[in-house]
């Protein structure tokens, strides 16, 4: 990827064919380490190509790509007021039950040990 980028880079700044010494200079000047055999795989395969139109064939592919679902159900519509004040004299304010943790013990093994 860190290859693709850089020769993407290049091709942005001007650059409609860069090489492979091209690639190197842009991730030497951030630090990183060019990966000679991924490099002349990727200028061999990008070579004589132009990008945009790799670029559009590309997101024509990822188009009909399916990328999940259909998203989930609405949430629920609120209940309706209760009239008057009896309703809210009624309700009882929720018990909060206190969550126990489980023990490691009852398996015999603890996750991360």
């Amino acid at each position: 990827m860190k290859h693709l980028a850089a020769y993407l880079l290049l091709g942005l700044g001007g650059n409609t064919s860069p090489s492979a010494d091209d690639v190197k200079g842009v991730l030497s000047s951030v630090g990183i380490d060019a990966d000679e055999e991924r490099l002349d795989k990727l200028i061999d395969e990008l070579k004589g190509k132009d990008l945009q139109e790799l670029i559009a064939e590309g997101s024509t592919k990822l188009a009909s790509v399916p990328s999940g679902g259909g998203g989930g159900g609405g949430g629920a519509a609120a209940a309706p007021a209760a009239a008057g004040g009896e309703a809210a004299a009624e309700e009882k304010p929720a018990e909060k039950e206190e969550e126990k943790e489980e023990s490691d013990e009852d398996m015999g093994f603890g996750l991360f040990d």
